[in-house]
């Protein structure tokens, strides 16, 4: 195994009773690299983290974490960190007892990687270190189960849903923390159902559905695996607009948009097609005297890529 790797599975698969969780899955995931983990419910995401995690064994395939196979023995691999539906914290001890508790519990020694006061104000928690976590708003237990797994300075991390109930000032701090381990060299693979989360932090994506893997590599590539997307065309005239787009080779205009008896100049038109073709019609646009005030994917790329992708684009058109 190339000792740049923090995972590696090949052929993976696990399964509960006659449900196939885990169908010869494959993921690679190189140190240095937030990874996203995407796929909708029920595809085989939480099993796979918690193989990673040490909390389930696969039933078939070679599964391989910081260069050490790893068997049917339910353990966490040593250098790894992270949680799974959420982290599990003490209710009653405040965020510092419970940190300095699982330090405790599970013989870190703190004076490797980061000690208890440094975790919490990499995550912003500071300033309640001494409150109880009962209190705790969902945000800020994410982001203290961020900070238990920054006391193993861990060169694996794995988080299941880490912004879930972050404000912005928050999810802007997780990701920050998430990009610094990156620089320093641990893989950190998030898996999250927000699409704007992942094509801001991650550098690639492994998409999973129905327990198989249906995309995996850079966040462009499967931007661009859409093809055509739809888009939100505002200009100074939509109805003359509505006739040039359906002029202009490769775009089309969804039923009932942009075709209404009296159009206001605030309505939007939306068209459907490749890049290529939407620079056609904006040139054809300006060339016709149209102003064009808003345009824009009505779906971001990463989102569209996903629904298509998984089967489910058609649903929600």
């Amino acid at each position: 195994m190339n000792s740049s790797s923090a995972v590696r599975a090949r052929g993976v698969t696990k399964s509960f009773g006659d449900v196939v969780a885990l169908d010869g899955v494959d993921l690679d995931v190189p140190l240095g690299q937030v990874h996203g983990l995407v796929g909708p419910n029920g595809a085989g995401k939480t099993t796979l983290l918690g193989l990673l995690l040490g909390l389930a064994a696969a039933d078939a395939g070679r599964l391989e974490i910081l260069g050490t196979p790893v068997g049917d023995t339910l353990a966490v691999p040593d250098g790894v960190a992270g949680f799974v539906d959420g982290p599990g914290l003490y209710p009653s001890l405040t965020a510092r007892q419970n940190l300095s508790a699982l330090a405790s519990l599970r013989g870190y020694d703190t004076g490797r990687g980061a000690g208890v006061g440094d975790a919490l104000e990499q995550v912003g928690l500071t300033d309640v270190a001494d409150d109880r976590v009962g209190g705790f708003s969902l945000g800020m237990r994410q982001r203290l189960g961020l900070a238990a797994a920054l006391l193993t300075h861990p060169r694996l991390l794995v988080l299941d849903e880490p912004a879930n109930g972050l404000d912005p000032a928050g999810k802007h701090q997780v990701h920050r923390v998430l990009a610094d381990l990156a620089a320093d060299g641990t893989a950190v693979v998030v898996s999250s159902h927000r699409m704007d989360d992942l094509a801001v932090l991650c550098s690639e994506v492994t998409l999973v559905s129905a327990g198989r893997v249906v995309f995996s590599g850079p966040v462009a590539k499967l931007a661009a695996e859409t093809g055509e997307l739809d888009y939100r065309l505002v200009t100074s005239d939509l109805r003359a607009a509505r006739r040039v787009a359906l002029h202009t080779p490769g775009l089309s205009v969804p039923s009932g948009h942009g075709d209404g008896e009296r159009p206001n100049a605030a309505d939007a038109l939306v068209v459907r097609g490749p890049v290529a073709a939407l620079d056609d019609l904006v040139v054809r646009l300006v060339r016709a005297g149209i102003a064009v005030r808003e345009l824009g994917p009505v779906l971001p790329p990463l989102e569209a890529a996903f629904l298509a992708l998984t089967g489910t684009e058609e649903a929600i058109r």
